[in-house]
């Protein structure tokens, strides 16, 4: 799946502005399911308009500059239909995180407890994004997705809150000292 995939998927729940569907796919409730970048979706969006699988209105604002507004076609959504109707390809997952945590035998233990106490932060962050988006979801997809996401990121702040200690204790006293073995 891609980008255009991601903007048609997007409109096809709701309108939105290229712009709402930057901040939806790189910062909100849709950032886990494509890699997508800012400069990309305009891109898509004019594609997507010049082939008939989106439209586009201009909406006008008292003292701001105007909005154009996407909605995903007929041919948008059956373009949709056919995209999502294939078996994904397996979940990629990278974590600068983890690769601290493998070698925790020779880092800095102050950083790998600050490293843990961002992965905390950001899951806690993840949780309360899932949380406002499922106070106010009534389609039931997106709803069991979301719960999906939050069983994950439980698991992930149980473990790590579980087994920080544990972590920590494999980091050197005297990094200094670990460094000269």
């Amino acid at each position: 799946m891609n980008v255009r995939t991601l903007c048609l998927a997007i409109l096809n729940i709701q309108d939105a502005t290229g712009y709402e569907i930057k901040k939806l796919s790189t910062d909100g409730e849709f950032q886990h399911f494509v890699e997508v970048s800012y400069g990309s979706i305009y891109p898509a969006l004019s594609k997507l308009e010049k082939d008939g699988m989106v439209s586009s209105h201009i909406a006008t604002q008292d003292g701001k500059p105007n909005r154009k507004i996407y909605a995903i076609t007929p041919e948008g959504r059956s373009e949709l239909v056919n995209l999502i109707n294939v078996l994904p390809k397996p979940d990629k997952f990278k974590s600068e995180f983890l690769l601290l945590s493998l070698n925790a035998d020779i880092a800095n233990r102050a950083l790998l407890e600050q490293a843990i106490n961002g992965q905390l932060a950001q899951y806690t962050k993840e949780m309360e994004m899932l949380d406002n988006l499922l106070g106010d979801c009534d389609q039931p997809a997106m709803v069991w997705a979301a719960n999906y996401g939050r069983t994950v990121i439980e698991t992930k702040i149980k473990y790590l809150s579980d087994n920080k200690d544990q972590l920590l204790e494999l980091a050197p006293k005297h990094p200094t000292a670990r460094a000269a073995e």
